[in-house]
């Protein structure tokens, strides 16, 4: 690690939600994991990494509203303060993304800093003074390319959303050599917070099957809460809401709730260590 480098800020702690396959969960989980945390206490920002910009979209903020985005904070240096909007969820805030996005890599290719444009970004978040955040998620886009090395570059630890699917371990493995490769190159510090099992239908034998084969690979890697398939998730971006306010009693945001519980519970066990 170049020794100009600033450490990780003790706070907010900086978690990533990636996963290089795409319809596993990523931004669901980065939205109501978000939203739960808030609703439990915490002060959140999520920064939007992705081009597609759905986490900004499932938070309500239409691309009129994103004058700003997390391209200026890459290519500008623009403070993340000055970037994330509030939105319908009290205490969870957001910094977007635009297309522009889909550009970046090649126009910050040729920076000397390129993997530690967020990490610089995320140090000074809350200038001389307190961050206004406790907990940073980052929503990544499906694959493992310069806007993922620098969400993990910038993180403390990595929670991966695996679909509860057939291939899900050859997935796992892929995504877990990258978080090691990033960890012995550009952040000491980067570890898997946990795998959160996704998508979860107790009707087919195939789920269940998945289940065992994670936890039996993973062990307590694998958090308790296992988030189940569930219309109204998927009903509540196109109302621009998280689903535990689209739906608090459903399933899924239920099994969210419980998921934010075991991040803070983890949280609490780290810091104790």
């Amino acid at each position: 690690m170049p020794q100009a480098l600033e450490r990780l800020p003790s706070v907010p702690r900086i978690l990533v939600v990636a996963n290089q396959k795409g319809g596993v969960g990523k931004t669901t989980t980065a939205i109501n994991l978000g939203t739960a945390l808030a609703a439990i206490g915490e002060d959140v920002l999520i920064v939007d990494l992705d081009p597609q910009g759905n986490a900004s979209t499932g938070l309500g903020i239409g691309r009129e509203s994103r004058t700003r985005s997390t391209y200026d904070i890459l290519m500008d240096g623009m403070p993340v303060n000055e970037v994330a909007l509030e939105t319908v969820v009290p205490r969870l805030s957001i910094a977007p993304s635009t297309l522009d996005l889909l550009g970046v890599e090649l126009e910050i290719a040729a920076f000397q800093d390129r993997a530690y444009r967020l990490r610089h970004a995320l140090t000074g978040l809350g200038g001389q003074g307190q961050s206004p955040y406790t907990y940073v998620l980052i929503d990544c886009p499906p694959s493992l390319n310069l806007l993922t090395i620098n969400a993990m570059a910038a993180a403390h630890a990595v929670l991966v959303p695996l679909q509860c699917e057939f291939f899900a371990l050859e997935g796992l493995s892929q995504i877990l050599s990258t978080v090691e490769r990033v960890r012995r190159g550009l952040n000491p510090e980067l570890s898997v917070h946990g795998i959160v099992l996704t998508m979860f239908d107790g009707r087919n034998n195939l789920s269940g099957q998945v289940v065992d084969d994670v936890r039996s690979h993973m062990g307590d890697k694998v958090y308790n809460t296992v988030i189940p398939r569930n219309v109204r998730i998927s009903e509540a971006p196109s109302h621009g809401k998280p689903a535990i306010l689209y739906d608090i009693n459903c399933a899924g945001s239920q099994a969210y709730l419980r998921l934010a519980s075991e991040v803070i519970q983890r949280e609490r066990l780290l810091r104790a260590a």
